[in-house]
């Protein structure tokens, strides 16, 4: 027996009620009807995200490899639809001073196997210079293929923080989407299985019962400390890097003028 059906109906101060299983499975069926009609309402969203208009890419526009100038077309690998996550770059950072929600995105991404299973590529775009990005690319271990958009603008360039989704048709590029902002968390599997916990992503701004731990500010884990605290302080650095070889603390978050 993995439940106690006999349990008292009430819980600790600020806590939902203790229940027998089959008022959760009550509670929880009721919850699902509104999940499904969820799901339902973002299908709809994506039927009409598909018949969004397209705006025509110039032909000559290129960006920045290990191989050097390539035109933005070769980023499709030969098939027909590509998605794009536009990393911010802070010139001159080591790093561990890196943005660290670009990291957390990246991170999610390491390899496009299903999407490229599905005829679609990926790619990361930056506006770091080359020189800068190579070794952070290989500090990191990243396998996606990443370029440098230095000084284009939209939507190849300009704003970084971005999904964005492009249309081949042979030697023709069009954009066909966009989305920043939470619109990214798409990219970001650990944010859908934290809000299936119960504290959730454990931030201020969660509606939560009454009592619930107080939240932190947003994205407080995303960096964290060589002994996985998470947290923003003078020794910290985005999550993912204490993986990698050799990566020690370090005493400044690493932007420029700060380091």
């Amino acid at each position: 027996m993995t439940t106690l059906d006999d349990a008292p109906a009430t819980s600790r101060p600020g806590r939902p009620p203790v229940v027998d299983r089959a008022t959760w499975q009550a509670a929880r069926d009721e919850l699902l009807v509104r999940e499904k009609a969820h799901t339902r309402a973002g299908d709809a969203l994506a039927a009409d995200r598909r018949r969004l208009p397209m705006v025509a890419l110039a032909p000559d526009v290129q960006v920045v490899g290990p191989a050097g100038p390539v035109p933005f077309r070769d980023l499709f690998q030969g098939r027909d639809e590509l998605v794009v996550y536009k990393h911010m770059w802070h010139d001159g950072a080591p790093h561990q001073g890196q943005c660290e929600g670009c990291t957390l995105t990246a991170w999610h991404q390491k390899d496009a196997v299903y999407l490229n299973a599905r005829g679609v590529s990926f790619a990361i775009l930056t506006t770091g210079p080359w020189d800068e990005v190579a070794p952070y690319v290989d500090f990191m271990g990243y396998t996606q293929p990443w370029y440098s958009v230095r000084g284009l603008d939209e939507p190849v360039g300009g704003e970084m923080g971005h999904l964005t989704c492009f249309l081949r048709d042979e030697d023709q590029v069009f954009l066909t989407y966009d989305t920043t902002g939470r619109g990214t968390e798409v990219a970001d599997s650990s944010f859908g299985l934290l809000d299936l916990t119960p504290y959730g992503r454990g931030e201020a701004w969660q509606d939560d019962p009454d009592g619930w731990p107080q939240g932190n500010d947003p994205c407080w884990y995303w960096r964290s400390d060589a002994e996985g605290r998470a947290g923003w302080g003078p020794t910290t650095r985005p999550v993912p890097q204490w993986t990698r070889p050799g990566v020690t603390a370090e005493q400044t978050l690493g932007r420029r003028g700060h380091h």
